[in-house]
């Protein structure tokens, strides 16, 4: 299957998203010179605030004192160049598709999963956090760098994109935000998003379930021997333990890592080329008014992921280092919406300002949730160190 992943066709596929036909911007600007709308996007959210804050926000929260393993950063850069092969080989806008990339973690607040579970348990009685929504927020409302509009002022595509990258979204009661701005300007919630958002949601499954695989081994809560029954990773460890028995372990599994997204990759794009080749869509519009997504992996490969998955939660996820790790940031993250909910005023001035003159709890709460949810995990332990607990550690 090597030729499918080295060609490269001649031009953009038919149903590719057409960056000269976009739907715009919501605050219509004058064309970029030098750049297409999309790549536009992607230099907006690569410049912006929410995108820098991801070098220090953890990936999989693994207590450790070194700087090896992956954060949100790292994960969104391997996503959007693995968002980008694909792409290329479909013959698919790769600007678009590594935007969409890049901006899909935006939302996630300090310490993983762990925090944004202890930021929606406190938000609870204020209609809770999601990771999703927050990243919405960010790229239509939270930054504040330019002086006609909030946000980035994307285009109607990657905003699209990045909402149902993991498929339509049929109930948004929950989701203020990107209730009120679709009221305002349609993102056709009830069907599939474009193909490239569809590539750049595979590519995250991609990327973080082989790469947790490696950061669980150096982190030492995988073990060798163990990964050698898993599916997709034991056979190619195996193999390569006896075509190089003098290599030290961790080679073999960084080639082991290279080899699995290889094989997932190669199963993606012969996959997708038969729904397509079924499918025969004129135009990006036809794959969003498919019945089910356009890109994705075969049934047997869908299984062996599975066993991947279930593997890494029983093994690496609930390791009691981890969940160790996790019960504490649960904690900081907790303390600080308590204290910031009860004393808004210990807020930076400018958040303070705009907490205390808003007259709606619910709003108050919105933002100390946008506040916290934009912490890297080292300034969300620094604070809970100097509001909380001298005695915090790391």
């Amino acid at each position: 299957m090597n030729h499918i992943l080295q060609a490269r066709p001649s031009s953009t596929a038919p149903y590719a998203t057409k960056p000269e036909f976009s739907r715009g911007r919501r605050v219509v600007e004058p064309p970029s010179p030098t750049r297409t709308e999309f790549q536009r996007d992607r230099d907006r959210i690569i410049h912006s605030g929410g995108f820098r804050k991801l070098r220090n926000k953890t990936q999989v929260f693994i207590e450790n004192e070194g700087d090896y393993y992956r954060t949100r950063l790292t994960h969104s850069l391997e996503v959007a160049q693995i968002a980008r092969s694909v792409s290329r080989v479909l013959g698919l806008d790769e600007d678009l598709a590594e935007t969409i990339a890049l901006a899909h973690d935006l939302g996630h607040t300090c310490f993983g999963h762990a925090g944004e579970d202890a930021l929606h348990d406190a938000m609870k009685p204020y209609g809770g956090f999601s990771h999703n929504e927050q990243t919405f927020r960010i790229l239509t409302v939270l930054e504040k760098n330019y002086a006609r509009f909030d946000g980035l002022n994307l285009t109607w595509e990657t905003l699209e994109g990045v909402v149902k990258h993991n498929g339509p979204i049929l109930d948004i009661s929950h989701l203020p935000t990107l209730r009120s701005f679709n009221a305002a300007w349609d993102l056709e919630l009830n069907t599939y998003a474009g193909p490239e958002a569809q590539v750049a949601a595979i590519a995250d499954d991609i990327a973080y379930n082989t790469h947790d695989v490696d950061d669980g081994y150096r982190a030492g809560l995988l073990h060798f021997e163990d990964l050698t029954a898993l599916p997709l990773f034991g056979e190619s460890l195996s193999a390569l333990a006896l075509k190089y028995p003098q290599v030290e372990l961790g080679r073999l599994m960084h080639e082991a890592v290279r080899e699995v997204i290889g094989l997932l990759v190669t199963d993606l794009l012969k996959t997708t080329q038969h729904n397509l080749q079924l499918l025969q869509p004129q135009n990006a519009a036809d794959i969003r008014a498919a019945k089910k997504a356009v890109v994705g992996f075969s049934e047997g490969m869908l299984v062996q992921l599975g066993e991947l998955r279930k593997f890494l939660h029983a093994n690496m996820y609930r390791h009691e280092k981890v969940l160790a790790a996790c019960d504490k940031a649960r904690t900081i993250v907790s303390d600080l919406f308590a204290v910031f909910i009860k004393a808004p005023n210990l807020l930076p001035p400018e958040w303070a300002q705009s907490v205390t003159t808003s007259g709606d709890s619910n709003a108050k709460a919105r933002m100390i949730s946008d506040y916290i949810a934009g912490m890297t995990d080292r300034y969300a332990i620094q604070e809970h160190r100097r509001l909380v607990s001298a005695d915090t550690k790391d």
